[in-house]
């Protein structure tokens, strides 16, 4: 009693931060009967085999990717290429490919012209701790997932990704992949470099370690992104230069206005009041709301009564549901996130709910 899964057997290529909540995101919502994790360094596949991020780890490609009907390229975006080359020999021609890479004007290009049924993508999430033990599938719960199709994209491929990452939980949108490496420049590597710097400038300053137990809130918040992985960071941004670069000059010519501004309280002070809107408008991306201790995923086929069923059973041997979560609604059937007081509630209702029949899953 399971709702059909999306596709029989997922492979991801590089298992660490984004790759593996993808993964927990796929086991965890039903949408695949295997996955398998490729990554070459043995401690990451360890780890999300005991993560239940995967069902099987591999460290070489081979004749086993004929089994993959989706292979998602998680690893870094300088890679993202011959990762994909060198799968191709092993993979069948009617498997999937997407990325996670966060440049994606040449990677499409590329893919496109192998022959792969490529689709490009980039989930807007991240933190800046990285590594598998750092995943988590909430990560992806309502960020916006950017989808690149361009006038080659196989349509029927760019609609079953579409729905795989409706299904993970995010929000899809569609850009033209070189308009996306320049919003992206903006958005996302030109912060990052602007925090690099903004940390470097007061690091080699003479009066460092007083202005170091000075850096407020403020401070801390606008460098907050410097703490992630410099060697991930540095290959993100060097994949899209050209676009940083054009974005880096305009930033210079903004600063040299601010700076004449310095002189003129008035106009500096419109100039703030249109930022402080400009900020106040930006959407807050709204994780998981459940807590994730005591969590337990739910397969509901799509039959009259299962809620009532799974609700009644659990009332019977009162075990109280702290919140209740509705992950997918499809015609195939989707998933609930339950929610519980303690441990003791979902090892109970796990017993109870397997008996019944239903599939399940622990998320914390």
């Amino acid at each position: 009693m399971r709702p059909t899964e999306l596709f029989d057997c997922v492979v991801i290529v590089g298992v660490g931060l984004i790759g593996g909540s993808i993964g927990l995101g796929i086991r965890q919502r039903f949408l695949a009967n295997h996955v398998i994790g490729l990554d070459q360094n043995p401690k990451s596949l360890e780890a999300a085999l005991g993560m239940g991020v995967i069902d099987e780890a591999k460290f070489n490609a081979g004749k086993w990717l004929e089994k993959a009907d989706l292979v998602i390229l998680a690893s870094p975006a300088a890679t993202i290429v011959s990762s994909a080359e060198s799968l191709q020999p092993f993979l069948r021609p009617d498997a999937l490919i997407t990325d996670v890479g966060s440049a994606k004007a040449a990677i499409v290009e590329s893919l496109q012209a192998s022959g792969l049924r490529f689709v490009g993508s980039h989930p807007m999430a991240g933190s800046e701790k990285g590594g598998v033990q750092n995943a988590s599938a909430a990560l992806l719960e309502n960020a916006m997932w950017v989808l690149t199709p361009n006038e080659q994209t196989d349509k029927e491929a760019l609609d079953k990704i579409r729905d795989f990452v409706i299904r993970l939980g995010a929000h899809v949108v569609e850009i033209d992949p070189e308009k996306h490496d320049r919003l992206v420049a903006f958005v996302s590597h030109l912060p990052y470099i602007s925090a690099v710097t903004l940390t470097q400038l007061i690091a080699q300053d003479a009066d460092y370690e007083e202005m170091a137990l000075l850096a407020a809130g403020g401070f801390r918040d606008v460098s907050r992104v410097a703490s992630g992985s410099p060697r991930m960071s540095r290959d993100m941004v060097m994949e899209n230069k050209v676009q940083l670069k054009a974005a880096i000059a305009e930033f210079r010519e903004q600063l040299a206005v601010v700076e004449s501004l310095l002189d003129e309280p008035a106009e500096l002070l419109e100039f703030a009041e249109k930022a402080k809107y400009t900020r106040d408008s930006i959407p807050i991306v709204k994780r998981n709301l459940l807590p994730s201790t005591f969590e337990l995923n739910v397969a509901v086929p799509d039959k009259p009564g299962q809620l009532a069923l799974i609700t009644q059973a659990l009332g019977d041997a009162e075990i109280n549901i702290r919140d209740i979560e509705i992950l997918d609604i499809r015609e195939l059937g989707g998933a609930l996130r339950l929610n519980f007081n303690h441990e003791e509630g979902v090892t109970q209702a796990t017993v109870i709910l397997n008996e019944l029949g239903f599939e399940t899953r622990r998320t914390g």
